[in-house]
């Protein structure tokens, strides 16, 4: 895992607003999602397109790493978000309702005939019944798939579900996205928290997505990086434990390992290994 990319906190920013695009270089995220998308309006897409396109390629945002949302297939603006976005060589285009191994391909090929540079990977969001069905198709479906965005907002709505704390409405869906991300390696991102004000219940919602075992959450306000970053960060005790455990590890000469009462097998040295490596990436970050 040494080229573990934290992915703590991915926040969505307007592409249509320069404020915000001039603020997020100096925003503590993980991640950006520039948007082009939801966050748009119809008028104002093909100037946000540039704008996204340019703060992508230009090298301003440190250690983020920066994606562009594009406008789904099928709509207006798809073909030209496209173009723009694989010129513009950010680490991801994040692409909303994908619904196939078929799309991904589609896109895919689409983004390699615009010029887009290996490094520029494809985010597919999973947010329809269908997508969830079909998790483990898309997530096998091309080596530049880097991650599942769940976009738990429209997969609500298409559920006929309701938002609840908990979410127990959505978790299968939730757990099938992970079991097939995991399946494929790729990462896989939480959905947002809709209420910026509700910073308990925000917070309990990362809690529960780091123990469903999310690499992170996307975020539709600065305000909720900070307890992003932290919920989704290995404990100073996780990082201790895992040290110890390691250490016990490969003292031993071959017999039972034991570490605080509890058998050491390598599946355990594993997930240790797993936590240090996380824990030394985001202290890379600074």
């Amino acid at each position: 895992m040494s080229d573990f990319t934290p992915l703590r906190s991915v926040l969505y920013m307007p592409s249509s607003n320069e404020r915000a695009l001039e603020k997020a270089k100096s925003i503590a995220c993980d991640g950006l999602i520039l948007d082009l998308e939801d966050a748009v309006a119809p008028d104002a897409k093909p100037a946000a397109r540039e704008s996204a396109a340019a703060a992508a390629a230009s090298g301003e945002y440190g250690r983020r790493t920066v994606t562009i949302r594009v406008n789904g297939i099928g709509t207006q603006w798809h073909d030209d978000d496209i173009v723009a976005a694989s010129q513009a060589g950010p680490a991801a285009i994040v692409v909303p309702k994908v619904n196939s191994a078929a799309e991904v391909h589609q896109l895919v090929a689409a983004m390699e005939k615009a010029g887009a540079p290996a490094h520029t990977k494809l985010w597919a969001m999973v947010e329809t019944p269908i997508a969830i069905l079909s998790a483990l198709q898309i997530a096998q479906a091309s080596d530049r798939l880097g991650a599942f965005v769940l976009g738990t907002n429209d997969l609500v709505k298409e559920l006929y579900a309701e938002h609840v704390p908990g979410r127990a409405p959505v978790l299968p869906s939730l757990h099938t996205a992970l079991l097939a991300g995991r399946a494929a390696g790729i990462a896989v991102i939480d959905g947002v928290f809709n209420d910026v004000k509700d910073e308990t219940g925000f917070l309990a919602e990362c809690e529960q997505g780091r123990q469903m075992g999310f690499d992170g959450k996307t975020l539709i306000h600065p305000g909720q990086v900070s307890g992003a970053n932290q919920a989704f960060a290995p404990s100073e005790a996780a990082v201790e434990d895992a040290r110890g455990l390691i250490e016990a590890f490969e003292a031993s000469s071959g017999g039972v390992v034991t570490y605080k009462n509890k058998m050491v097998e390598n599946l355990h040295v594993e997930s240790a290994k797993r936590t240090l490596a996380i824990h030394e990436a985001i202290t890379a970050l600074g």
